[in-house]
């Protein structure tokens, strides 16, 4: 297979067939261990609505408190790192997560609640610049695929997150989310041995990455190209929020199916959006960017606004047909942020993971009390307008173009 960068990204390439390769799975491997963890908790919400009395409200302040946590953070963390880059941050950083399991499986009051999501927010704030860095350094120039396989691992966990919860914590009281701490234990011994390599490869895998770089755009047009990717940034992950947040609600209280069937119909949604993930990068790879965001957010419209209106049936179909569509966004959104910004794969990784969660959070507790208000099929009819803003991306530069 050829593409553009064969010439300077061969003999990078051939290495990947390797150790290089093998830091990528171990990435997308802890990426995946993270956010199934992280998934197990919305998960639960049901049982914690239930035990701890919550109102849809706290629900959703649950969520922004872990969005927050790892959104505010993560941008200056990338940044910091593009001039002092700190291999060993990445093992560090998921001992926060330990930490904010153990305080989340101790919980007796809402306020240990939101303290346990805030530090697990502190633990992904610290993990997913520097590993989005891993595994752009370690992509041999086939920079939508690696960041598309590192994302796709998030994804299968958050696929992965309501089956662990369906099968060790429903029933059986929020003290269970202790097991969690087996899989952060592991990826914390997976990392160790990531940021061993980080180190030692750290100056030359630089030189070669910083090689496909080509000549910036003028800064106006960049700062423009970056507000409309955050513009859709917005757009999906609200949009997203409404579905990973409250979808097991919307399916109990409209179609009247019990929580282990609507978590069932949840993980057939979060497996869609991984395999859309993987599809992405790749693609983006060979006919570009642009048009895979393009297609990606406002190719999901006509979907999303007949959600709210179909059957069970339909709804699990339309529910994957968005999560396969939607997701492919992702992956080529960072890439193309990235090749505006050369030199700076922290900092934007930061932003943009940092922008996902601070969206997702503040979607989650806004429509939370939309549903508190006006019901929760309520919500769902609002959010299906949102995939509309897709039309934003015809404003993007024409990066191919832009650096040949």
């Amino acid at each position: 297979m050829s593409t553009p960068t064969t010439s300077t990204a061969t003999p990078v390439q051939a290495k990947a067939s390797g150790a290089v390769l093998q830091i990528l799975f171990s990435v997308a491997f802890v990426h995946l261990l993270n956010d199934c963890v992280q998934a197990a908790l919305p998960a639960i919400y049901p049982l914690l609505k239930q035990e701890f009395a919550l109102s849809f409200a706290q629900v959703g302040l649950i969520t922004l408190t872990f969005q927050c946590t790892a959104s505010l953070l993560q941008p200056w963390i990338g940044l910091y790192t593009d001039k002092h880059p700190i291999p060993f941050l990445l093992p560090m950083g998921m001992c926060m997560t330990l930490f904010g399991v153990a305080l989340l499986s101790m919980a007796g009051s809402f306020g240990m609640l939101l303290l346990g999501a805030g530090m697990i927010g502190v633990g992904s704030s610290t993990f997913h610049p520097e590993a989005s860095r891993v595994a752009r350094l370690a992509s041999g120039g086939r920079f939508g695929f690696a960041q598309s396989l590192f994302q796709v691992g998030g994804n299968l966990g958050s696929a992965l997150g309501p089956l662990l919860a369906a099968a060790i914590l429903v029933g059986r009281g929020h003290g269970k989310f202790a097991w969690c701490a087996i899989l952060v234990v592991l990826a914390v011994l997976v990392l160790v041995g990531v940021s061993r390599w980080y180190g030692s490869h750290l100056k030359s895998m630089t030189k070669k990455a910083a090689a496909h770089a080509g000549p910036p755009l003028p800064r106006k047009r960049v700062i423009q190209a970056l507000a409309v990717l955050a513009m859709l940034v917005f757009s999906k992950y609200i949009y997203m929020a409404s579905l990973s947040s409250y979808y097991t609600f919307f399916l109990i209280e409209k179609f009247h199916v019990a929580v282990g069937t609507a978590q069932m119909y949840l993980f057939l949604f979060l497996a869609s959006v991984a395999l859309g993930t993987f599809a992405g990068g790749p693609i983006g790879d060979r006919i570009g960017r642009k048009r895979v965001i393009w297609v990606s957010i406002l190719g999901a419209a006509p979907f999303t606004l007949a959600l709210p209106y179909a059957s069970l049936g339909w709804t699990a179909v339309l529910s994957v047909v968005i999560g396969l569509v939607m997701s492919s966004a992702f992956s080529a959104i960072v890439v193309f942020a990235q090749e505006l910004v050369p030199g700076k794969v922290g900092m934007i990784a930061g932003i943009f993971f940092g922008l996902m969660f601070g969206v997702s959070g503040i979607g989650a507790a806004a429509m939370g009390h939309i549903a508190d208000v006006a019901g929760i099929e309520q919500v769902y009819r609002i959010a299906s307008f949102l995939p509309l803003l897709g039309i934003l991306a015809a404003l993007l530069p024409k990066m191919e173009k832009a650096r040949t």
